[in-house]
């Protein structure tokens, strides 16, 4: 990533500022009593999550090791072991999911939709996958079967998140779009696995009108010139997805905690929210 460290950090920094006031004053509803300080801040922890996806390591424990108490060891007074940071990393679930509705995007309103499959273990060692037991689930994509979570997701044409939700592994498309959607208003362009009149008159009276392809048993109608091209660079969010995944490391088959496998997914989201160069639709070869 050539966003600078320094830069990363100090965003990150002043985001925990304003997220301790609020937890100091009861604002997010924590429990927690005791705030006793550890030998890394709050902005030290998230800095290191963030940071992991935009390194060349592929291996968190790797990264931690060789990493940030090698390579970046500079950049901290003192530094936990491995197994200790690990054990803290639950506590930045609430932080993360702030940030990252924090760093959504611009409304232009034109969106596009889509989901991919985080499988969690191989076919083969369904049976004997106990950490998301009762979480993951069996599900179908068009690259086959596969075992673990699904992730949905919302971008403008600009690259940029608007939206996420991350389910079982056999939840359906369109049954998840009604509540990502959200109050976005404008044109949100799918696949043909949103389709669904049910779907589209939810999301109609939202303000957000749903384009699709259609199937081959379904009767033609006419669209907008500028609806079919917009519905032919839905790939977008596919390149998104393969940035995600083959760049960052969002889907692997180590984890050995959900709540951790959930903060690492939220870590890589906000990972790409901060990469500069994001894939986007050039809005004036659109419209000439």
């Amino acid at each position: 990533m050539s966003l600078p460290i320094t830069a990363l950090f100090c965003c990150l920094d002043d985001f925990c500022r304003i997220y301790e006031e609020w937890e100091r004053h009861g604002l997010l509803g924590n429990s927690r009593r005791r705030r006793r300080e550890g030998k890394l801040a709050l902005s030290e922890m998230l800095f290191i999550m963030v940071l992991f996806p935009a390194s060349p390591f592929k291996d968190f424990k790797s990264f931690y090791r060789h990493g940030v108490c090698g390579l970046y060891r500079g950049c901290f007074r003192e530094t936990p072991v491995y197994e200790r940071f690990v054990a803290l990393m639950p506590r930045l679930l609430v932080p993360m999911a702030v940030l990252l509705y924090s760093l959504r995007g611009e409304e232009t309103g034109i969106y596009f939709a889509d989901s991919t499959s985080l499988a969690v273990c191989h076919n083969r060692r369904i049976n004997r996958n106990r950490v998301f037991k009762g979480m993951a689930a069996r599900g179908k994509t068009s690259m086959g079967w596969f075992y673990g979570l699904k992730l949905h997701l919302i971008i403008n044409h600009k690259g940029e998140i608007m939206a996420v939700k991350i389910t079982s592994g056999n939840k359906s498309d369109s049954a998840a779009l009604g509540g990502l959607a959200g109050l976005l208003q404008g044109k949100l362009y799918a696949d043909k696995g949103y389709i669904g009149k049910a779907l589209f008159r939810k999301l109609w009276r939202k303000g957000l009108q749903l384009i699709t392809g259609i199937r081959r048993n379904m009767k033609n109608y006419l669209m907008p010139w500028l609806d079919k091209i917009m519905l032919r660079r839905r790939f977008i969010i596919e390149t998104v997805f393969d940035t995600l995944k083959s760049s960052m490391g969002l889907e692997h088959t180590r984890h050995r905690s959900p709540v951790n496998a959930i903060v690492h997914i939220l870590a890589c989201l906000i990972a790409y929210c901060f990469k500069p160069n994001k894939p986007a639709v050039n809005m004036k070869v659109a419209y000439a």
